[in-house]
């Protein structure tokens, strides 16, 4: 089969005004990036319309290192859907530079249910990543003026809080010194980098609704603690506007379009693992409002995006899917079945059967926010009928909807029968109301306690001192009624990358508490997770390159 690459490049494109228009989205308002993209302003959007809407959400089992294939099942299903003659439109996170040329090469779906132009959308897009790069590094750029210059008043911090962001895997910047040198060259100082999508102000612009939501939120960004204990503010800095003014564009969302020419919202992109892994607030609420199916995907697998999905962007803007729609392989269950990670393309009946836990975990916790589950079975080419029958007999025996998507190979046709069962599960089982994991009024200890044990199954919870020092902080302030957002391995219910299935009753270590006091989350940091990745022994880089103008290695 043609390389995802290859595929958009053969694919014909609609100018991004006939998409636009398609939906019903006027010229007029439209900010072009060339002819292909384009940036809408936030004030299309209809909360009646969005009320109406119905929305699916896409998570997965525990992802594998190749992944499972959401953003290439949300295309497709978006396809399938308006294939069956439903009016659908897919809101996606954007591409990582970090892990494009790392691990992934890409991430704009795949074959025939890609979102388009491929090759600008997994680059630099519309330079939204690098306005938020921009945004958070002028502040820690400010906050460190503003203590150079104040010292001589007596000003200083006890404790920074704030880091540098970016959007590329450095391991040799997670801890640096900074201000070395003569005393004109600053402070010293020990800082370090996190990459971009784990930045707060990635969440905020996520979070928030419109551009004043979003200047309040900088607003209360915390980025230290005075001597005497009391929180420095970017309001005590005194430059929000100036943020806020470098985050104008960056907040409409941008339109593009799918291999079939369907309007598609690619806006934000946080990971699952180490923030809340789902795209903004307002490109969803855009997608609903142009559509009457809207779907969009949570990273990683259902014990952190879904989780994180219902429990904080559902919970903060009254958001309710009709459905989830849960995506399987072959290679994930077989690696939760126990075989080896060399041979998991290689047939084990066995292998599937065993990693059937997994699917059952994720399914049983969806289940338990309420929700209405569909697995959908991402079939490729090795996968043998027998291992498929495994799981669907499975799915029908324990109450399941299930469908087979081959949307890779087949585009919108190979989905339609994935769009058939997710229509017909949503008229006769919609979702109940939501039913959160824990209360705004519970403690931060116990909020993350919920979370560990009634979604990972985790029989121990335990806080380092690190972590219960952040927690006394803000035991007593508004901070502690935010909702909480577990930082840990995507390759496990644990915080251990290598226990695989579905584990329980292991020890679950919070290392760290990070106060988000814009984003309006309290990000809690398991076991020995990173917020800056590095790169493998041969990263994706090694294989793009620029050939006769045209970019390859993307896949």
């Amino acid at each position: 089969m043609k390389s995802d690459i290859e595929i958009a490049r053969e694919t014909s494109m609609k100018k991004i005004t006939e998409v636009a228009a398609e939906a019903g989205i006027p010229e007029d308002v439209l900010e072009q990036y060339g002819r292909y993209i384009a940036k809408v302003p936030v004030s299309l959007i209809d909360e009646e319309k969005v009320r109406k809407n119905k929305l699916i959400l896409v998570t997965a089992i525990t992802a594998t290192k190749a992944g499972i294939g959401k953003t290439t099942v949300s295309v497709g299903l978006a396809l399938g859907l308006n294939r069956i003659g439903k009016r659908a439109v897919v809101a996606l996170r954007e591409p990582s530079l970090g892990p494009c040329f790392g691990m992934k090469g890409g991430a704009a779906g795949g074959g025939y249910a890609q979102v388009l132009p491929m090759e600008k959308i997994n680059l630099h897009f519309t330079g939204d990543f690098h306005a938020i790069t921009s945004a958070h590094n002028m502040i820690a750029a400010l906050l460190d003026n503003y203590i150079y210059q104040h010292q001589a008043e007596g000003f200083g911090l006890k404790e920074v809080l704030w880091n540098r962001v970016l959007d590329v895997n450095d391991r040799n910047l997670r801890s640096i010194v900074t201000g070395l040198g003569p005393r004109t060259n600053g402070i010293t100082a020990e800082s370090g980098f996190d990459i971009t999508p784990a930045s707060e102000i990635m969440a905020i612009l996520c979070l928030a609704t419109d551009i004043n939501d979003l200047r309040r939120r900088v607003e209360n960004i915390l980025l230290g603690y005075t001597f005497d204990d009391q929180p420095f503010t970017v309001k005590d800095l005194g430059v929000a506007g100036a943020i806020t003014a470098l985050l104008k564009d960056a907040i409409c969302p941008n339109l593009v379009q799918t291999t079939e020419n369907t309007p598609a919202f690619v806006h934000g992109g946080p990971f699952a693992n180490i923030a809340h892994g789902c795209n903004s607030v307002i490109a969803t609420k855009m997608a609903m409002t142009f559509s009457d199916y809207a779907i969009t995907e949570a990273g990683f697998g259902a014990d952190l995006g879904a989780e994180k999905f219902y429990d904080i962007k559902c919970r903060k803007t009254g958001l309710q899917p009709v459905l989830t729609v849960l995506v399987a392989t072959l290679q994930g269950l077989k690696m939760h079945g126990d075989v080896d990670l060399d041979l998991i393309k290689e047939p084990s009946v066995e292998g599937v059967r065993k990693g059937l836990a997994n699917l059952d975990r994720h399914i049983e916790n969806i289940r338990s926010f309420g929700q209405s589950v569909v697995v959908c079975f991402n079939k490729f080419a090795s996968d043998t009928e027998e291992e498929i029958a495994v799981v669907r007999d499975h799915c029908r025996e324990i109450g399941v909807g299930f469908a087979l998507n081959s949307a890779y190979a087949d585009g919108g046709e190979g989905a339609v029968e994935l769009a058939k069962v997710v229509v017909d599960t949503i008229e006769q089982q919609p979702s109940a109301p939501l039913h959160f994991a824990y209360a705004d009024d519970e403690s931060v200890e116990a909020k993350i306690t919920d979370v560990a044990r009634k979604i990972y199954r985790a029989g121990n919870v335990v806080f380092a001192a690190k972590a219960k020092k952040q927690i006394k902080r803000i035991q007593n302030t508004e901070a502690a009624r935010f909702p909480v957002c577990i930082a840990k391995t995507q390759f496990s219910f644990s915080q251990n990358p290598k226990l695989y299935g579905a584990p329980e009753g292991f020890t679950f270590e919070i290392r760290d508490i990070v106060v988000n006091m814009g984003a309006e989350m309290i990000v809690a940091i398991a076991g020995d997770i990173i917020r800056m990745p590095g790169l493998p022994k041969s990263p994706q880089a090694l294989r793009i390159d620029l050939v006769d103008g045209q970019i390859e290695g993307l896949s």
